[in-house]
């Protein structure tokens, strides 16, 4: 741990001190060496940092991994989420500069540097995680030591913050994070929507078994809030016709479609953020209009569940340091199975504010703190998990629930076709100023575009 020293200051005051992680060859001197500030979390998954980085969930937020080496087994073209890697910084233990895995293509640190991300190690991640956890999320400045010491001298007084200057430092970078602007009042998923997919795969290296197959290739209106890459391929992969839309998409537009089923999936920060009110208002109307009539099934994942927390009237909160790793049990009310999903998210549906006239009941409770991790409607083809039942990373286990809205699509009566009437274009007006154009998935789709950082 030779690298330029770097410190962690959160807005409480309490500081890490920690080193750049490079890679062999790597420049110091890159656009990653400046400083980022952001929002302090951790994920406790033990594998996975590729897809964990480039998860647009994470956007704006400085990642800690609990897990105590990264970087062990490189990084390659296929293990991405979207197209681009969206957190601020990541933060680890121990990083490995020379990775062994017969897929890797690359070094971790090279490849975030590429984007402007740091690697920092040398962190004490268990101290720094518990004080997360103790006080919840907050705001950060990960930044270099503006003595630029690389350090060969008492790396101990460095690391546990006695070298000189060290403490004055941290100071001055405690009070730049407390003027960051907090997570409630940015609003992110714009930054993430529609650029999110690149290129998505019908097929995947692991050796999964194929699922079960719908029985007629259903149109399926994906909206992307900032949606994962496995969750459109888990999608395809049982056959089903997807076409993903812009979060901002009108109602209109989407019945234009003439979609079967609608999911909104994950994505990056307040669910309660001015700009997905359009989104919540089509959900609502979605649900009173052709789901009500018996035309369309309807689910939601992650953000796009709060999301529809708040189209049936419920209200959300903050939690207090988030649930992000692959190892959260929930606990399914109906059966009393408990599931090991993968989570990633800061926010909740609360419960006692559910309406009982809007037909939703609690469908999943996490199993360490009793938050709500679904919603079902007691009668209509409606559903919604707070986790990822794609996970990427993280087990495979609850793939079943795509499973159970094929089988909803499958189900209904009459194409929604009878709704928006006849002679109607699948693809009239989309992406006329909402956007970039939807992209139809079949095996493989393209998604133009990328918003700058």
């Amino acid at each position: 741990m030779t690298g330029p020293r770097f410190i962690l200051a959160l807005e409480d005051g309490r500081s890490f001190y920690g080193f750049r992680a490079l890679d062999d060859g790597q420049s110091p001197d890159d656009a990653a060496g400046a400083g980022v500030g952001g929002e302090a979390v951790f994920c406790t998954a033990m594998t996975g940092y590729q897809e964990i980085c480039t998860d647009p969930s994470f956007r704006g937020q400085i990642t800690t991994l609990t897990y105590p080496m990264t970087g062990n087994y490189g990084v390659n073209a296929f293990d991405v989420e979207s197209a681009r890697p969206w957190i601020t910084a990541l933060v680890v233990r121990e990083y490995c500069t020379r990775p062994s895995n017969w897929r890797a293509t690359g070094t971790l640190s090279t490849w975030l540097a590429a984007h402007g991300i740091p690697v920092v190690e040398g962190i004490d991640t268990r101290a720094l995680t518990t004080h997360l956890r103790n006080h919840g999320a907050m705001r950060a400045i990960l930044a270099p030591s503006r003595s630029g010491a690389t350090g060969d001298a008492d790396l101990g007084a460095w690391v546990t913050g006695r070298a000189p200057g060290a403490a004055e430092e941290a100071a001055h970078l405690a009070a730049r994070a407390r003027a960051l602007p907090v997570l409630e009042d940015q609003e992110l998923v714009h930054e993430v929507s529609h650029s999110a997919l690149g290129h998505v795969e019908n097929e995947t290296w692991a050796p999964f078994a194929a699922p079960p197959v719908a029985s007629r290739p259903h149109r399926v209106v994906l909206i992307d809030c900032g949606v994962k890459h496995n969750i459109a391929r888990s999608l395809v992969r049982r056959g089903l016709e997807v076409v993903i839309v812009p979060y901002d998409t009108p109602i209109r537009r989407i019945l234009e479609l003439d979609p079967v089923g609608v999911v909104i999936g994950n994505g990056p920060g307040d669910p309660s953020a001015t700009a997905l009110a359009p989104t919540v208002a089509t959900l609502r109307a979605l649900i009173d209009g052709p789901v009500r009539a018996g035309r369309m099934a309807l689910t939601a994942v992650c953000l796009g569940h709060q999301v529809m927390g708040l189209a049936i009237g419920a209200s959300t909160s903050r939690l207090k340091f988030g649930h992000r790793g692959a190892n959260h049990p929930v606990r399914d009310l109906a059966t009393g199975r408990v599931h090991i999903t993968s989570q990633n998210h800061g926010f909740q549906v609360d419960a006692t504010t559910i309406p009982p006239e809007s037909g939703f009941t609690v469908s999943h409770l996490n199993a360490n703190d009793g938050s709500v991790e679904g919603l079902a409607h007691r009668t209509l083809p409606v559903f919604t998990v707070q986790y990822h039942p794609e996970a990427s990373p993280g087990p495979q286990d609850n793939q079943y629930l795509f499973d159970r809205f094929v089988a909803a699509m499958d189900n209904l009566a009459s194409p929604l076709a009878a709704v928006v009437g006849p002679g109607a274009s699948p693809t009239a007006g989309v992406g006329s100023g909402v956007g970039p154009p939807a992209a139809v998935v079949g095996p493989t789709a393209f998604i133009q575009g990328e918003p700058a950082r």
